[in-house]
């Protein structure tokens, strides 16, 4: 169904990365993502005010959150797809992240609720009524629920992996939960029409406890982009080859990604060069890294560029002894921007050491003991070291 509609309605439907492409496509799924729930809301709704059945009611209200959840991914889509700003010149991207949040808790809250009951038919022993809940025509509707969203979760994931959205994925991996859920309703009818065990409560229990779990996992999901997250290896790795591509660049350091939303974020990054080349030649190299990596990966990037010594021998000898001696405080610590300045009675060993943002220690006393380092295993030296964390 998404297909073909979206043959109707969406332009250059292949082209996933156009920002109003996955828009479209965003909004599209959203839509029937309400359609569906509501239908699946007051389908369940029925049967579980005839049976009197908790289980198939708490099923009923998740199926009603789901398409508030959906409605909420609309307004985040299109209100996530507005033009840049003077007042927020990197857009609106951040919007479908909030309205993420929004759809988490809302599910947090409805499997807490439906939790509640669940416990309050368990201490009043209440039970549906026999005769409708063994209604086959209810055990047919539920099992035909579950296809639905089995097919929910099919297109959420697909085209959510297609326009990469966290929003999408949250989704489909809700509508895996509510398969497990209802597939726990279906047994429950099951089991009640055919032994006459009455497992209704436990089972709506059990249900929100589902519910609550998808809704945690996806509050985690959304927190971290909204937080600010290490990138994917993926993209960390493709930085760094289109940079590297450049013989002239001969490291990178400092590399940081900001994420504005879907589709929109920054590179900023240290490129180290020979400080022996000549400074406009250099710098051609580094406007031509910037714009390979804007063409190809749609961002905004700045390199900044960091000179070192390739041509003295004595400097790159002392630099790699020193990044080894750093590493006998932890094997993690790097070295870059490592400068010696020689003097009459002493050599100044000027560099940054990036540490674990897991270390125990401050970084005043990490630089201290790396300074102690130093002066054990270097004879007539001073350090001036700067600490710094990795962002990847």
């Amino acid at each position: 169904m998404v297909t073909l509609l979206s043959k109707i309605f969406i332009k250059n439907r292949k082209d996933y990365e156009n920002p109003i492409t996955r828009r479209a496509y965003g909004m599209l799924c959203s839509i029937m993502g309400i359609v569906l729930n509501i239908i699946l809301f007051a389908v369940k709704l029925v049967i579980g005010l005839l049976t009197g059945s908790i289980s198939i009611m708490a099923d009923s209200y998740n199926n009603l959150s789901d398409a508030g959840s959906s409605l909420l991914s609309l307004f985040g889509f299109k209100f996530a797809g507005k033009k840049a700003s003077d007042d927020r010149p990197f857009g609106h991207g951040r919007i479908e992240y909030i309205a993420g949040l929004v759809i988490a808790i809302i599910i947090v809250i409805v499997g807490i609720t439906t939790l509640r009951d669940s416990i309050s038919i368990l201490i009043n022993n209440e039970t549906p009524d026999a005769n409708a809940y063994s209604n086959v025509t209810a055990i047919v509707i539920i099992g035909l629920s579950i296809l639905v969203k089995v097919y929910m979760i099919i297109y959420n994931m697909y085209y959510g992996k297609k326009i990469n959205s966290q929003t999408m994925k949250a989704v489909g991996t809700d509508s895996l939960m509510d398969v497990i859920s209802t597939s726990l309703v279906l047994a429950c009818a099951l089991i009640y029409r055919f032994t006459g065990v009455n497992l209704d409560g436990w089972c709506g229990a059990l249900v929100s406890v589902f519910i609550t779990y998808a809704g945690i996992s996806a509050v985690k999901d959304t927190m971290g982009d909204l937080l600010g997250k290490r990138p994917d290896k993926e993209l960390v790795d493709q930085i760094c080859s289109i940079v590297l591509s450049h013989s002239e660049i001969l490291g990178v350091h400092d590399l940081v990604v900001h994420d504005y939303g879907p589709g929109r974020f920054m590179i900023s990054l240290h490129a180290e060069v020979s400080g022996e080349e000549d400074i406009y030649r250099l710098h051609d190299v580094i406007d031509n890294a910037m714009s390979e990596l804007d063409n190809q990966l749609g961002c905004v990037s700045i390199i900044h560029l960091d000179p070192i010594c390739t041509s003295d021998e004595r400097v790159t000898e002392f630099r790699i002894k020193v990044a080894k001696v750093v590493k006998q405080f932890d094997e993690r610590i790097t070295v870059h921007d490592f400068r010696m300045v020689e003097g009459p009675t002493h050599i100044n060993f000027i560099f940054d050491a990036v540490v674990p943002h897991d270390l125990k220690v401050s970084d005043e006393v990490v630089k201290v003991e790396l300074e102690k380092l130093i002066n054990a295993n270097f004879e007539n030296t001073n350090s001036v070291i700067k600490i710094e964390k990795s962002y990847i």
